[in-house]
Protein backbone atom coordinates (compact mmCIF):
# COMPACT_ATOMS: atom_id res chain seq x y z
CA UNK A 1 0.00 0.00 0.00
CA UNK A 2 1.25 3.53 -1.08
CA UNK A 3 -0.17 7.12 -0.57
CA UNK A 4 -0.24 9.19 -3.30
CA UNK A 5 0.48 12.94 -2.39
CA UNK A 6 0.59 16.07 -4.62
CA UNK A 7 3.49 17.13 -6.09
CA UNK A 8 4.88 13.80 -4.90
CA UNK A 9 6.00 10.59 -5.85
CA UNK A 10 4.00 7.75 -3.79
CA UNK A 11 5.24 7.30 0.00
CA UNK A 12 5.32 3.67 0.52
CA UNK A 13 3.29 3.17 3.78
CA UNK A 14 2.91 -0.88 4.30
CA UNK A 15 2.86 -4.59 2.81
CA UNK A 16 0.03 -7.21 3.65
CA UNK A 17 0.49 -11.07 3.58
CA UNK A 18 -2.44 -13.37 2.87
CA UNK A 19 -3.05 -16.10 5.15
CA UNK A 20 -5.81 -17.63 3.83
CA UNK A 21 -7.97 -16.01 5.48
CA UNK A 22 -10.31 -13.18 3.92
CA UNK A 23 -9.88 -11.02 7.16
CA UNK A 24 -6.50 -11.68 8.33
CA UNK A 25 -3.84 -10.75 6.76
CA UNK A 26 0.42 -10.15 7.97
CA UNK A 27 1.27 -6.95 8.54
CA UNK A 28 4.82 -5.34 7.40
CA UNK A 29 5.60 -1.63 8.02
CA UNK A 30 7.21 0.01 5.50
CA UNK A 31 10.73 1.83 7.21
CA UNK A 32 11.95 4.56 5.48
CA UNK A 33 15.28 4.58 7.40
CA UNK A 34 16.03 1.30 5.59
CA UNK A 35 14.51 1.50 2.79
CA UNK A 36 12.34 -2.02 3.28
CA UNK A 37 9.60 -3.49 5.20
CA UNK A 38 9.37 -5.19 8.49
CA UNK A 39 7.00 -7.59 10.17
CA UNK A 40 5.00 -5.05 12.54
CA UNK A 41 2.37 -5.74 15.08
CA UNK A 42 -0.92 -4.04 15.20
CA UNK A 43 -2.76 -1.80 17.61
CA UNK A 44 -4.52 -4.45 18.62
CA UNK A 45 -1.32 -6.31 19.72
CA UNK A 46 -1.48 -9.22 17.10
CA UNK A 47 0.30 -9.97 14.39
CA UNK A 48 -2.47 -10.27 11.56
CA UNK A 49 -5.35 -8.24 11.02
CA UNK A 50 -7.62 -6.92 8.07
CA UNK A 51 -6.36 -4.46 5.39
CA UNK A 52 -8.54 -2.07 7.11
CA UNK A 53 -6.50 -2.04 10.06
CA UNK A 54 -3.33 -2.21 8.17
CA UNK A 55 -3.97 0.93 6.24
CA UNK A 56 -5.65 2.69 9.83
CA UNK A 57 -2.14 1.61 11.67
CA UNK A 58 0.15 3.02 8.79
CA UNK A 59 -1.39 6.00 8.07
CA UNK A 60 -1.45 7.56 11.39
CA UNK A 61 2.09 7.06 11.64
CA UNK A 62 3.06 8.28 8.17
CA UNK A 63 0.28 10.79 7.34
CA UNK A 64 -0.96 11.74 10.26
CA UNK A 65 -4.36 10.45 9.83
CA UNK A 66 -5.97 9.07 12.82
CA UNK A 67 -6.88 5.33 13.33
CA UNK A 68 -10.44 5.94 13.08
CA UNK A 69 -10.24 8.27 9.98
CA UNK A 70 -13.74 8.30 7.90
CA UNK A 71 -12.72 7.28 4.28
CA UNK A 72 -14.10 9.35 1.93
CA UNK A 73 -14.29 7.91 -2.04
CA UNK A 74 -12.97 9.83 -4.87
CA UNK A 75 -15.92 12.04 -6.32
CA UNK A 76 -18.28 15.07 -5.56
CA UNK A 77 -17.83 16.19 -2.15
CA UNK A 78 -20.16 19.06 -1.04
CA UNK A 79 -19.38 20.92 2.27
CA UNK A 80 -22.78 22.25 3.70
CA UNK A 81 -22.79 24.94 6.30
CA UNK A 82 -23.37 28.35 7.04
CA UNK A 83 -21.07 31.49 6.41
CA UNK A 84 -18.29 31.79 9.66
CA UNK A 85 -18.70 27.60 10.40
CA UNK A 86 -15.65 26.75 9.35
CA UNK A 87 -15.58 25.62 6.05
CA UNK A 88 -12.73 27.31 4.48
CA UNK A 89 -10.52 26.97 7.33
CA UNK A 90 -11.44 23.28 7.72
CA UNK A 91 -10.20 22.71 3.52
CA UNK A 92 -7.29 24.48 4.11
CA UNK A 93 -5.49 22.15 6.86
CA UNK A 94 -6.69 19.33 4.40
CA UNK A 95 -4.23 20.84 1.38
CA UNK A 96 -1.71 21.61 4.29
CA UNK A 97 -1.91 18.08 5.52
CA UNK A 98 -1.47 17.12 1.88
CA UNK A 99 -5.14 15.06 2.61
CA UNK A 100 -6.24 16.52 -0.97
CA UNK A 101 -4.59 18.82 -3.49
CA UNK A 102 -5.53 22.75 -4.03
CA UNK A 103 -6.78 22.29 -7.01
CA UNK A 104 -9.48 20.55 -5.73
CA UNK A 105 -11.49 22.63 -3.94
CA UNK A 106 -13.62 24.73 -6.22
CA UNK A 107 -14.95 27.75 -4.45
CA UNK A 108 -17.68 30.01 -5.46
CA UNK A 109 -16.51 32.39 -3.37
CA UNK A 110 -13.03 31.93 -4.99
CA UNK A 111 -14.36 32.29 -8.55
CA UNK A 112 -16.51 34.88 -7.88
CA UNK A 113 -13.04 37.07 -6.45
CA UNK A 114 -11.15 36.02 -9.82
CA UNK A 115 -14.10 37.30 -12.20
CA UNK A 116 -15.09 40.66 -10.25
CA UNK A 117 -12.45 41.48 -7.81
CA UNK A 118 -11.85 44.58 -8.98
CA UNK A 119 -15.59 45.23 -9.67
CA UNK A 120 -17.43 44.48 -6.33
CA UNK A 121 -21.18 46.24 -7.63
CA UNK A 122 -21.12 43.56 -10.63
CA UNK A 123 -20.01 40.66 -8.36
CA UNK A 124 -23.40 40.54 -7.02
CA UNK A 125 -25.34 40.97 -10.00
CA UNK A 126 -27.91 38.20 -10.97
CA UNK A 127 -25.52 38.00 -14.18
CA UNK A 128 -22.20 37.34 -12.10
CA UNK A 129 -24.02 34.65 -10.23
CA UNK A 130 -24.63 32.61 -13.15
CA UNK A 131 -20.90 33.47 -14.66
CA UNK A 132 -19.82 32.03 -11.11
CA UNK A 133 -22.01 29.07 -11.04
CA UNK A 134 -20.78 28.40 -14.66
CA UNK A 135 -17.52 28.40 -13.82
CA UNK A 136 -17.92 26.42 -10.65
CA UNK A 137 -19.55 23.42 -12.41
CA UNK A 138 -17.08 23.51 -15.52
CA UNK A 139 -14.29 22.88 -12.73
CA UNK A 140 -16.22 20.27 -11.31
CA UNK A 141 -16.96 18.77 -14.46
CA UNK A 142 -13.59 18.59 -15.01
CA UNK A 143 -12.23 17.04 -12.27
CA UNK A 144 -15.05 14.45 -11.85
CA UNK A 145 -14.38 13.01 -15.70
CA UNK A 146 -10.84 12.98 -14.79
CA UNK A 147 -11.92 10.38 -11.80
CA UNK A 148 -10.92 12.71 -9.55
CA UNK A 149 -12.24 14.64 -6.11
CA UNK A 150 -14.01 18.03 -6.33
CA UNK A 151 -15.09 19.69 -3.14
CA UNK A 152 -17.34 22.02 -3.68
CA UNK A 153 -16.84 24.77 -0.95
CA UNK A 154 -19.68 27.07 -0.62
CA UNK A 155 -23.11 27.56 1.66
CA UNK A 156 -25.34 25.03 -0.02
CA UNK A 157 -27.82 25.10 3.03
CA UNK A 158 -31.29 24.91 0.38
CA UNK A 159 -31.92 21.80 -1.46
CA UNK A 160 -31.64 23.78 -4.71
CA UNK A 161 -28.08 24.52 -4.25
CA UNK A 162 -27.21 20.64 -3.89
CA UNK A 163 -29.40 19.43 -6.62
CA UNK A 164 -27.45 21.00 -9.19
CA UNK A 165 -24.05 19.66 -7.90
CA UNK A 166 -25.76 16.42 -7.23
CA UNK A 167 -27.07 16.24 -10.88
CA UNK A 168 -23.30 16.70 -12.38
CA UNK A 169 -22.16 14.16 -9.70
CA UNK A 170 -24.75 11.61 -11.23
CA UNK A 171 -23.62 12.42 -15.14
CA UNK A 172 -19.87 10.85 -13.85
CA UNK A 173 -21.85 8.05 -11.63
CA UNK A 174 -19.36 9.89 -8.93
CA UNK A 175 -20.05 8.85 -5.50
CA UNK A 176 -21.78 12.50 -3.21
CA UNK A 177 -20.09 12.87 0.11
CA UNK A 178 -21.69 15.92 1.90
CA UNK A 179 -19.63 17.28 5.14
CA UNK A 180 -21.81 18.98 6.97
CA UNK A 181 -20.93 22.09 9.86
CA UNK A 182 -23.42 22.97 11.89
CA UNK A 183 -21.89 24.38 14.99
CA UNK A 184 -23.91 25.93 17.93
CA UNK A 185 -25.41 29.43 16.97
CA UNK A 186 -23.74 31.65 19.30
CA UNK A 187 -20.24 29.69 18.63
CA UNK A 188 -21.01 30.80 14.59
CA UNK A 189 -22.00 34.10 15.20
CA UNK A 190 -18.67 34.35 17.66
CA UNK A 191 -16.50 33.09 15.21
CA UNK A 192 -18.47 35.33 12.49
CA UNK A 193 -17.64 38.56 14.82
CA UNK A 194 -14.01 37.42 15.67
CA UNK A 195 -13.38 37.17 11.14
CA UNK A 196 -14.54 40.80 10.89
CA UNK A 197 -16.68 39.62 7.79
CA UNK A 198 -18.65 42.94 6.41
CA UNK A 199 -20.52 41.07 3.51
CA UNK A 200 -22.54 40.04 6.00
CA UNK A 201 -24.22 40.62 8.90
CA UNK A 202 -24.75 38.81 12.39
CA UNK A 203 -28.44 38.34 11.42
CA UNK A 204 -27.46 36.96 8.08
CA UNK A 205 -25.29 34.48 9.29
CA UNK A 206 -28.67 33.31 11.77
CA UNK A 207 -30.90 33.18 9.03
CA UNK A 208 -28.55 30.65 6.84
CA UNK A 209 -28.40 28.58 10.27
CA UNK A 210 -31.99 28.54 10.48
CA UNK A 211 -32.24 27.43 7.06
CA UNK A 212 -29.48 24.86 7.72
CA UNK A 213 -31.43 23.72 10.50
CA UNK A 214 -34.47 23.07 8.56
CA UNK A 215 -33.56 21.78 5.33
CA UNK A 216 -30.00 20.06 5.72
CA UNK A 217 -30.26 17.04 8.23
CA UNK A 218 -29.05 13.94 7.49
CA UNK A 219 -32.36 12.59 6.22
CA UNK A 220 -32.87 14.88 3.97
CA UNK A 221 -29.62 15.25 2.66
CA UNK A 222 -29.59 11.18 1.80
CA UNK A 223 -32.95 11.76 0.14
CA UNK A 224 -31.27 14.20 -2.21
CA UNK A 225 -28.88 11.77 -2.83
CA UNK A 226 -25.81 11.71 -0.93
CA UNK A 227 -23.53 8.38 -0.62
CA UNK A 228 -22.58 9.31 3.17
CA UNK A 229 -22.96 12.14 5.62
CA UNK A 230 -20.51 13.13 8.12
CA UNK A 231 -20.67 15.90 10.30
CA UNK A 232 -17.08 17.71 10.76
CA UNK A 233 -16.22 18.67 14.42
CA UNK A 234 -15.42 22.25 15.36
CA UNK A 235 -15.42 24.75 18.41
CA UNK A 236 -17.98 22.75 20.35
CA UNK A 237 -15.89 20.19 20.14
CA UNK A 238 -13.07 21.89 21.39
CA UNK A 239 -11.76 20.90 17.61
CA UNK A 240 -9.45 23.19 15.78
CA UNK A 241 -9.20 22.77 11.80
CA UNK A 242 -6.21 20.45 11.63
CA UNK A 243 -7.53 18.11 13.69
CA UNK A 244 -11.18 17.92 12.17
CA UNK A 245 -9.01 17.30 8.79
CA UNK A 246 -7.24 14.62 10.69
CA UNK A 247 -10.69 12.82 10.83
CA UNK A 248 -11.05 12.13 7.21
CA UNK A 249 -9.25 10.42 4.82
CA UNK A 250 -9.35 11.02 1.19
CA UNK A 251 -8.63 8.30 -1.47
Amino acid sequence: MAAELPGEKSRPLCRLRFTGAEHTWGFALYLTSKDNYRDTVLPSGLPVGSPEEALDCAGHLYLGVLPSAIRVPAGLVVLVGPPAAGKTSFVRALVARRQIDAEAVVSSDEIRAELFGTSPAQAESDAADAGVFEERDRRIVARLSAGRTAVAESTNVTPRARARLIAIAKRFNAPVTVLRFNPDVTDLVQQYTERGRTDLTAEDVRTYAAVMAQDAGTDQLRSEGATAVHDVPGRRQATSPAQAAAHFAFA
